[in-house]
């Protein structure tokens, strides 16, 4: 959450990206979201730099103030953005500025960028602390943070502690003024797996606070920067390992064109890594001298950081999914994000016991990312509007695995998703009719029950509108198909409770024969408990049941007919 991050995200930030989807309030509530969030990030930054406690990720940080400006630019054009709290105590000279590192958004902006450009190389982007070291007369004479870029606090005291800082230099860097990375030393960092581990917050609380020197003894250093070193930069990283500095050898490499610098950050972004990273920062070797170096203003190195693990997301709805059991999930209705390759536009939240102890509303800014199988799923909510419009969920106690057989209004969903269940593959395998398909007849046709689309002649399939001849002669053909699946099907179709396991042991090819198992009977079956026998006899005997399979018995379905 460093400031110099924050400010070259502000001073790239694009027209575009500040237009970017203006929310829908008034500009009184305007006024009032924007104080609330400009009041939560000036907060962040006092506990990042007075106490380095870093409350969410770097990546997240940035998305929220880049919300704050696009809120700002929609309801107050032509001010200035909001800047980033610097409160830092740092009161120490820098020998040199730090310059900071311009963030390219993508692809195409690195081929930009090296365009004209020679003796490139390329480097992991660590995830730690920015610091200054100074040597004079071959001694450590100062230790640094990075501060507002000019002054800096002084944390020569504890260098002792932190072995991995050389106390003693010769040659060339015996007066010599370094800039680099304190970070948390690990082995086999996977990036890609196991994300950025509040790595910086570590470091930082740690240099910030009184600890004992064990901790100091976790860190390493990675030296990115040697103003007014020598200008051939393979000498420079000879002379830096030479030292002590080995790891600025070890992980720099030549590059010298998009697909070499691609190669390179796809590597590590997989690769285990004895420190944690987000991104590939490219270095032109000429750089100016250090005398002219300023916050802001580096024009010979950019950086390319590694996709969010997480992405922020904008909750524009919410909605309630009913399943043909009876539950409901709660949905989210996103501003599109990217993550990984998935456009993401909704999100299923769960139950509505966990919605309700999310505390989520339309507005609220959420983090999403990746499930297994690439499923997206809600980590936590990062920031709350001021306005809880949440919407009112339907009743449960109306919706049960024994309702909405039949159709009536209260029952529109649960009825849909029992009809979307019937036709899947592990049910009667009705292919080509999905939940829109659905939705269409059962709009036109007034379906009664689960199985009222056995009465639709092909004739009428096409009086319906949106539907052609071939169409329903094709819809027809498979709902004459699914007439011929077997009894075990048809109970699946129906939403039978039992476990698989138990359906192929059952031997019934009879509704009688179920009609006449109880609890007992119903429990000898692998997989059914005294609650699942239970459900199971209440099911199949509940008045609707016997009524649809009584339908079945006169549609001549195999298995219910007298």
């Amino acid at each position: 959450m460093t400031w110099l991050k924050a400010l070259f995200w502000i001073l790239s930030l694009t027209v575009g990206e500040a237009r970017a989807s203006c929310p829908d309030w008034s500009q009184t509530r305007a006024n009032q979201e924007i104080k609330r969030l400009e009041g939560q990030l000036k907060q962040w930054d006092i506990d990042y730099y007075r106490e380095g406690n870093s409350a969410t990720s770097d990546a997240i940080y940035d998305q929220l103030r880049t919300r704050l400006n696009g809120w700002q630019h929609c309801f107050h054009p032509g001010e200035t953005v909001s800047a980033v709290a610097v409160t830092t105590h740092g009161k120490t000279q820098h020998p040199v500025a730090h310059t900071g590192v311009k963030k390219l958004p993508d692809s195409a902006a690195v081929a930009e960028w090296i365009k004209y450009k020679t003796d490139l190389w390329a480097q992991p982007k660590v995830d730690g602390v920015a610091i200054t070291l100074v040597y004079q007369h071959g001694r450590l004479v100062r230790l640094l943070s990075r501060g507002d870029g000019l002054k800096g606090e002084d944390w020569t005291v504890k260098a002792d502690k932190i072995s991995a800082i050389p106390k003693k230099v010769s040659g060339p860097l015996a007066n010599s003024t370094l800039q680099g990375e304190l970070f948390w030393k690990r082995e086999a960092h996977i990036q890609k797996k196991m994300g950025g581990i509040n790595a910086r917050g570590k470091v930082a609380g740690a240099m910030m606070r009184n600890i004992d020197a064990d901790s100091l003894r976790e860190f390493g250093v990675f030296i990115w920067a040697w103003p007014d070193g020598p200008s051939d930069f393979k000498q420079k990283l000879e002379l830096l390992a030479d030292v002590g500095f080995g790891l600025t050898k070890a992980w720099s490499r030549p590059v010298s064109t998009l697909e070499s610098i691609s190669g390179l950050r796809n590597r590590w972004f997989n690769s285990a890594l004895p420190f944690v990273t987000d991104g590939i920062v490219i270095h032109q070797a000429r750089e100016p001298s250090g005398k002219f170096w300023q916050p802001g203003q580096a024009t010979w190195l950019a950086a390319w950081k590694y996709p969010p693990v997480q992405q922020l997301a904008d909750v524009k709805g919410i909605s309630f999914a009913v399943g043909r059991t009876g539950k409901i999930a709660v949905v989210l209705g996103l501003e599109p994000i990217q993550l990984d390759d998935k456009l993401v536009k909704r999100v299923n939240v769960g139950s509505v016991k966990r919605w309700r102890e999310l505390d989520i509303a339309p507005g609220d800014q959420i983090t999403v990312s990746l499930a297994g199988q690439g499923i997206p799923r809600v980590d936590e909510v990062v920031w709350r509007v001021s306005l809880r419009n949440k919407p009112e969920p339907p009743d449960p106690l109306n919706l049960t695995p024994l309702s909405c057989f039949y159709s009536a209004a209260e029952c529109r969903e649960q009825f849909l998703s029992r009809l979307a269940w019937l036709s899947s593959s592990e049910a009667l395998n009705i292919k080509g009719v999905s939940s829109s398909t659905w939705q269409q007849l059962h709009l036109s046709s007034r379906f009664e029950h689960l199985f009222s689309w056995l009465d639709l002649s092909v004739e009428d399939l096409a009086r319906i509108s949106g539907i052609s001849p071939a169409r329903a002669a094709q819809v027809w053909h498979q709902f004459s198909m699914a007439r011929q699946q077997p009894f075990r099907r048809w109970l699946l179709a129906f939403g039978l409770p039992l476990p698989k396991s138990a359906l192929n042991m059952m031997t019934d090819s009879h509704w009688h024969q179920l009609l006449a198992r109880n609890e007992s009977a119903w429990q000898a079956l692998p997989g059914v408990g005294v609650a699942r026998a239970k459900r199971l006899v209440a099911f199949v005997n509940s008045p609707q049941i016997h009524m649809l399979a009584a339908y079945l018995a006169r549609q001549g379905i195999d298995g219910f007919v007298n």
